[in-house]
């Protein structure tokens, strides 16, 4: 089974704005979570692709691998899937440009998921996080998952679910981390299929593959890492490296 990642990069991050070219102890975000996720060691091959000069340059100039695509994608999946159409790939990971703390435990688990998949039951695996925290649960920037009892994944939203109507029925609540596993022809069916009203409306892309009937496994991780989307988020980022 091949099995490479895809780094998916935009340069122009509308919370903040060329954030992965932001130093992180010395090297930009972009070139911490290329080498976090070779350093792994998980993967055939791993590539960064971009609409963006800047971060293929940044990628190429510091010993990586870089792939330029179009510029007018509207998710990170339609960015990769344009890259991977003519790779000979069996298993394609989207990990974050914005996760410099990418790490071998969680990735592992998610390939996993597909190892063990005698039925070819799933198309895409991703991540999730029990989280406690109400402030965190309510924040529509964190999206939250919910699953079946195999834990394929039912529905995600930018709202608390379940919501909890009933205080006492110690409900769980997991966040969904931005970590994807695809079956190539999953990824490439997402390419080919236009956008719906679930998905325009919550601005969360996986819903597509729910709203066509694509079955993904959630896997849960108990390692958090931190997610670069704001500049409060770098600095926190850049006091846990330095830890």
């Amino acid at each position: 089974m091949k099995i490479i990642s895809m780094i998916p990069a935009r340069y122009s991050a509308s919370r903040f704005p060329g954030k992965l070219m932001q130093n992180l102890a010395g090297k930009s975000v972009i070139v911490r979570t290329y080498e976090a996720t070779v350093a792994t060691q998980l993967f055939d091959d791993v590539y960064v692709v971009t609409d963006s000069k800047i971060i293929f340059d940044e990628i190429i100039s510091n010993g990586g691998k870089a792939i330029m695509s179009k510029k007018d994608h509207q998710s990170g999946s339609d960015r990769i899937a344009e890259a991977v159409e003519d790779l000979d790939v069996d298993i394609v990971v989207n990990v974050q440009g914005d996760e410099p703390f990418t790490e071998r435990e969680s990735l592992e688990k998610v390939l996993k998921a597909f190892k063990d998949d005698h039925n070819k039951e799933i198309d895409l695996a991703s991540l999730m996080v029990e989280i406690h925290d109400w402030d965190e649960i309510s924040n529509p920037n964190t999206v939250k998952v919910i699953v079946d009892q195999n834990n394929f994944a039912l529905y995600f939203s930018r709202n608390p679910i379940p919501y909890p109507r009933d205080k006492e029925t110690g409900a769980r609540y997991f966040k969904h981390k931005g970590i994807y596993a695809f079956r190539k022809q999953a990824l490439l069916d997402f390419y080919k299929l236009p956008m719906q009203f679930l998905e325009a409306t919550e601005k969360i892309e996986c819903i597509r593959y729910l709203e066509y009937g694509k079955r993904i496994k959630m896997v849960e991780t108990t390692v958090e890492g931190v997610e670069i989307d704001t500049p409060e988020d770098l600095e926190r980022a850049k006091k846990l490296w330095n830890n």
